[in-house]
């Protein structure tokens, strides 16, 4: 059986990157970045929330900007403390997703939620996301989560694989035991733990992100970055945008792209993941 190196058309030892720019649709500073960040730096991809207040916009810049890959961040938590979402479907439909506010769960809550919600809520509520993506026109390339939701149960893999199959659409992979579910059964993933940048310490960025292009291991590797501008309205909305900032400046730095080329890293988005899947799928 083919790796997924060979799968995309690269050697096995060749070291491949997605950097994929999650939280797009959440608030216009994060919109403003992401396109900064993929038109200008390192970000090959993004994925839409689109049940946030700001998705509208994204998927505009996304029909102005059709070269772009991007993808669906099912959401069903919102973070934020004074700047929520809710379910695209009635809250009679999915009651099982939101809190006593009428909100979608905060992230504090996530194993209250895990405890309780109907995964045939969770998955119309997903289906909905998706659908109302597709309804514009525009194909998405894969689909992912916030706050990794669809990794952490496994009927929620299984759901949302199933989705993935349905649609046509890659879907990402961030933890070794859903890795080797979708290889075995063909599928191309990544071949290592997705890292996200929230995991990483904001005030070692500076460092940490070029020692961990430098040691990038052979095979496909996916970074979860979250790129924002902090202005007056990121601010506002969340107490630890200096996170965002910290990414935003790093992957549109001109130190970033010299190590991707000094190091030979190939930088590569959904698309020629998608095109595997498609070729498995039909």
């Amino acid at each position: 059986m083919l790796n997924t190196n060979e799968m995309l058309g690269f050697s096995k030892d060749s070291r491949l990157l997605i950097i994929n720019a999650d939280d797009f649709g959440m608030c216009h500073s994060v919109n403003k970045a992401t396109i900064c960040s993929i038109r200008n730096g390192l970000a090959t991809s993004c994925t839409l929330m689109v049940p946030c207040p700001w998705s509208l916009h994204g998927l505009h810049l996304l029909e102005q900007n059709q070269d772009i890959p991007f993808g669906v961040h099912l959401t069903v938590i919102s973070e934020q403390p004074y700047y929520r979402w809710k379910p695209l479907l009635s809250n009679k439909e999915v009651p099982s997703l939101i809190d006593e506010t009428g909100f979608f769960y905060s992230e504090k809550r996530i194993p209250e939620l895990l405890n309780h919600l109907s995964l045939s809520e969770l998955e119309s509520e997903f289906r909905t996301q998706v659908e109302t993506v597709i309804a514009t026109g525009l194909k998405p390339t894969h689909l992912d989560s916030h706050c990794h939701i669809h990794i952490r149960r496994k009927d929620i893999f299984e759901m949302t694989s199933s989705l993935s199959k349905e649609y046509g659409i890659a879907l990402r992979v961030g933890s070794r035991e859903f890795i080797d579910s979708l290889r075995k059964q063909g599928y191309p993933t990544d071949d290592h733990s997705t890292l996200d940048s929230y995991r990483l310490e904001t005030r070692d960025k500076p460092v940490l992100y070029p020692k961990l292009l430098r040691e990038l291991p052979p095979g496909l590797s996916e970074w979860a970055i979250h790129p924002g501008i902090g202005d007056e309205e990121l601010k506002s909305i969340m107490p630890d945008w200096e996170v965002r900032q910290a990414d935003f400046d790093f992957f549109t730095s001109k130190e970033a792209r010299e190590i991707v080329e000094e190091e030979n890293i190939n930088i590569i988005s959904y698309r020629p993941l998608l095109d595997a899947w498609e070729r498995i799928l039909y």
